[in-house]
């Protein structure tokens, strides 16, 4: 077995970065070098202040601040990293496809084949390639044919060893991960690139906790995996809308359902949506497989999970209008979260882009703050939709600084994060500020419905009437 002392990932984002900070920690013995060609990527990751690193991981910031410098390094010289490695992962982004066959559903594969045409081009000596994006099943198969045609000579391995972070506890799934996946070819030099990865993370992981398959198997759990757990979503949020009308409480009937040792308590949260890089990316991704297999029936089946999902986010803007009257023109509605999830500055998929967008369909003034995403990014994600100019994004929403300041005269309140500093607000004062009636629109469940009303807020919680 190959023992790995240099190791190559191209692709500096939310999987690359954090999963090369880790190895290089624990693996001491081991050079690592990220490299992108997006150089203002690569400068954030090496700045000084180690605040502006571009990806907000608790914990992330520490684990860089000990390895950069020593045996972790960013870079934007592709090309000699991928010379002086003997392992090359490729974590780059593979987005759903905008265009042509595929629209909609299929991975566009265009920077892993990029990746793949330079390792190709470059490499001099033999190379294991792990494929660390999430990609659709049959991918390594493709990675291995341009690697065969182009390659001038060298012995490619490919490996699958998909990652199973959620954002938000990125760097304590890598340190305490329940499970490795890593597949490769069932051959002598397969088995052998196999045990080189794994030889790596036994460096702080258990043994059993490593599992070996064959690459298909690796690539469709990945897939596999975030459907079975967006479907939990779906299923519980399409609950929450029977709860709002029988007077149940979603949140019991979670409780009740998740004592269940059968079924669990872990995501049975109802909430506006799930959002993420992944969940809706690899459900579509598993549709378009299973169509192009012939397999309506079960496309259809996990389709109905990306439905609910975007019924559960025009649910809650169709309630706001509802309750404002059926008019929102002119009014101002503060969005009180921009990621998808707490703890990460991530907006990939999140509910907020797409209820900001329907609510500024309606002419309202939405005034958005969030502890950690950038005004930047915002505007990025509303103009990535193309509803309208770039401009009008800008005269109908602005970003603010000051979560209590933006409250003055404001009609509502949408929640659509669940960052813990939103239950610490004054909200007696907030209400103070507010034109009244005061509504608070709570799409993630996380305020006191009783202190709420005491206060005097119209109050509305996903899943209850």
């Amino acid at each position: 077995m190959q023992k790995i002392t240099n190791i190559c990932c191209i692709g500096a984002g939310y999987v690359g970065g954090p999963t090369m900070s880790v190895i290089a920690n624990k693996c001491p013995h081991i050079q690592v070098t990220v490299v992108d060609i997006n150089q203002d990527r690569i400068d954030q990751w090496n700045t000084e202040d180690l605040d502006q690193l571009p990806i907000y991981e608790p914990g992330l910031k520490e684990i860089v601040a000990e390895s950069r410098g020593k045996n972790l390094f960013f870079s934007n010289e592709v090309d000699r990293a991928i010379d002086e490695a003997q392992m090359i992962f490729i974590s780059v982004n593979t987005p759903t496809k905008t265009y042509g066959k595929g629209k909609g559903q299929a991975a566009d594969l265009k920077f892993v084949e990029l990746c793949a045409r330079n390792i190709a081009k470059v490499s001099k000596t033999d190379k294991i390639v792990v494929e660390k994006s999430t990609l659709p099943v049959r991918t390594a198969q493709a990675i291995q044919n341009i690697l065969d045609n182009t390659g001038d000579g060298v012995h490619f391995e490919i490996l699958s060893n998909p990652e199973f972070l959620a954002e938000g506890t990125a760097i304590d799934d890598l340190i305490h991960a329940d499970r490795v996946l890593i597949g490769g070819n069932e051959t002598p030099t397969g088995q052998d690139a196999k045990d080189a990865l794994s030889a790596i993370y036994e460096n702080w992981l258990p043994k059993e906790r490593i599992l070996q398959t064959n690459i298909w198997s690796s690539e469709l759990s990945k897939l596999v995996a975030n459907a079975f757990l967006a479907q939990r979503v779906s299923s519980i949020n399409s609950i929450s809308a029977l709860c709002e009308k029988t007077d149940a409480n979603i949140q019991e009937i979670s409780r009740a359902i998740g004592f269940d040792s059968r079924i669990g308590p872990k995501f049975l949260n109802a909430s506006v949506g799930f959002g993420g890089s992944c969940f809706q990316k690899d459900i579509l991704n598993l549709v378009y497989i299973a169509r192009s297999f012939g397999l309506q029936e079960v496309a259809d089946y996990w389709e109905q999970v990306i439905i609910m999902n975007d019924y559960q986010k025009s649910r809650f803007v169709e309630h706001i209008i509802s309750t404002l009257y059926n008019t929102i023109s002119g009014k101002k509605i503060v969005i009180y979260g921009w990621a998808f999830k707490k703890d990460t500055n991530d907006t990939r998929e999140s509910a907020a882009i797409h209820v900001a967008n329907a609510l500024m369909e309606e002419h309202a003034e939405v005034i958005v703050y969030d502890p950690k995403v950038t005004e930047s990014r915002i505007y990025q994600d509303l103009d990535y939709l193309n509803t309208r100019s770039p401009e009008e994004n800008r005269r109908l929403l602005t970003v603010a600084k000051d979560p209590i300041a933006i409250t003055t005269d404001a009609h509502a309140i949408a929640i659509l994060t669940e960052w813990d500093e939103f239950k610490g607000y004054d909200w007696e004062k907030i209400y103070s500020q507010m034109l009244k009636p005061a509504f608070v629109f709570d799409g993630r469940r996380i305020l006191k419905t009783d202190e709420m009303k005491a206060i005097g807020f119209n109050y509305y919680k996903i899943g209850q009437s």
